[in-house]
């Protein structure tokens, strides 16, 4: 039987989503506890990797199990054998053609910053402090420049084995709120794509707060896309402010 997972994970103490040798990661975790159900090693194919500290509130999974079990018990047996880290929140059985990974159609991420002179520690594992002040109109305006089909050599890693770089993004929000909890203001930058490479959705958020901080134009942006090469003022942001929100699949 073929199983969608639906999986929220702290990324922190992951060395990220793919399995590693030596590493402690996602989908090693969940391989574990699936194998000691099924008394044979299993495989266990993500949407896609998450690197090292970047979180999911919406990662989807796919398995194939030889045992006969019910979405209810497999999810209580997951949970029950891995850390409290990572969570199995919804189990459904799927068609034999559903891949998680290649019958995905989209999916988006949102960063996160805490604009403010001090970071709440609630928001220190999963929001980027940014101590100075941020101009949000400059963010959004800037945004648009980023939305459409474009190489992303100058906004991604610079070592990758993907011979295609060029991604769709649909949609890029940018959001501000006073957050209660950490009584600072919260900003969210949420992207939308078919797809990503790797370090993209980081070095976006680095190009839009220099924007933000009046380092950065939108002329800027627009010749770094079209050269291929990213501006100096520009840093990849951490992985801890990153979230895996949600990946959509055609129904």
């Amino acid at each position: 039987m073929n199983y969608k997972l639906l999986i929220q994970y702290d990324g922190t103490d992951f060395h990220g989503w793919q399995s590693q040798e030596g590493f402690r990661t996602v989908q090693g975790e969940l391989e574990r506890a699936l194998s000691l159900l099924e008394r044979i090693p299993v495989n266990i194919y993500g949407s896609g990797r998450t690197d090292a500290g970047v979180h999911a509130e919406g990662q989807v999974a796919s398995v194939e199990l030889q045992r006969e079990i019910t979405p209810q018990k497999l999810r209580a047996a997951i949970n029950g054998n891995i850390e409290r880290d990572v969570r199995v929140l919804d189990v459904e059985v799927v068609g034999p053609e559903f891949h998680a990974r290649y019958s995905a159609v989209g999916k988006t991420y949102v960063y996160r910053i805490v604009n403010a002179q001090v970071m709440s520690p609630f928001w220190s594992r999963y929001a980027h402090h940014e101590a100075r002040p941020l101009d949000l109109a400059q963010m959004k305006a800037a945004a648009q420049v980023f939305v459409g089909s474009h190489d992303w050599t100058a906004f991604s890693a610079a070592q990758s084995d993907v011979e295609d770089r060029v991604r769709t993004i649909s949609q890029l929000d940018i959001s501000e709120r006073l957050d209660e909890r950490s009584h600072s203001k919260l900003i969210e930058i949420r992207v939308s794509a078919e797809g990503f490479l790797r370090y993209m959705v980081r070095s976006i958020a680095g190009a839009l707060m220099s924007v933000g901080r009046g380092e950065l134009d939108n002329s800027a942006i627009t010749q770094a896309i079209a050269a291929g090469v990213r501006p100096i003022t520009v840093a990849t942001a951490p992985a801890h402010g990153l979230t895996l929100l949600s990946v959509k699949y055609d129904d």
